[in-house]
């Protein structure tokens, strides 16, 4: 056992006891680890409120001999003051470290997804389009191997007319095939640009039915994959 370093991103905390917490963090070159941060919430504790969810922080940590390691050092890499001070902006935030701390695997090498994360999190600091969350989504489930098919019918192959969501078969079916929840031709020609190559276009959409739509059908299938409800997102749209 011994010490290493890595830069992570908090991705939730708990209490332990009456001074530590435990950390959740996403780290880029180990992957999801769990590490007691000894005397954080003391008056003056040396971490200070770098190892507050969303922080985007350089580590040096102690292997555990269970579960759990050691945070031994934390520095700040990027403060992302402006999601600190925004409501709408936290509410994003939470809702991709979430979606990120489900997908992720213990102890599994996942840069990308890592790095997935932490340019969400600028955009969100930097200009918070409205469909930040949703398009995360749908990158995080191709990431994962689990994105829906959304430019042919799952069922016969169709590439024309109107679609509908089939959650439960993968993707869209046509009207013959039948089943599944409507989409609108606009929704689904954002969804499939997200997952195409057009990010930063769908990005730039205003808030509207099309981009709530969007964020939905997103929103559907990843619960789908994970099999539990994202709270933070409803936390959000409820504020």
């Amino acid at each position: 056992m011994g010490l290493y370093r890595d830069v992570a991103v908090v991705l939730r905390t708990h209490k332990l006891g009456e001074a530590d917490r435990i950390v959740v963090l996403m780290t880029r070159a180990t992957g999801k680890v769990r590490a007691v941060a000894k005397g954080v919430r003391r008056t003056g504790s040396k971490f200070g409120s770098r190892l507050e969810p969303g922080s985007y922080v350089s580590v040096q940590l102690h292997e555990g001999r269970g579960e759990l390691d050691i945070v031994t050092q934390t520095e700040t890499v990027e403060p992302f003051r402006r999601t600190r001070e925004d409501l709408s902006r936290l509410g994003h935030a939470a809702s991709l470290l979430e979606a990120v701390e489900q997908l992720a695997q213990d102890r599994q090498p996942q840069p990308r997804l890592h790095d997935m994360l932490v340019g969400g999190l600028r955009t969100i600091d930097d200009r918070n389009p409205p469909l930040v969350a949703g398009a995360f989504f749908l990158k995080l489930l191709a990431v994962d191997g689990v994105a829906p098919e959304l430019d042919t019918c799952v069922g016969c192959g169709e590439e024309e007319g109107r679609m509908w969501l089939a959650i439960e078969a993968g993707g869209v079916r046509c009207r013959s095939c039948g089943g599944g929840r409507p989409v609108t031709d606009e929704a689904l020609a954002v969804a499939r640009a997200v997952l195409g190559g057009g990010l930063n276009v769908a990005l730039d959409l205003p808030d509207g039915a099309v981009v709530h739509e969007v964020e939905s059908i997103a929103t559907a299938v990843l619960e789908a994959h994970i099999e539990r409800r994202l709270r933070s997102l409803s936390v959000l749209h409820d504020g």
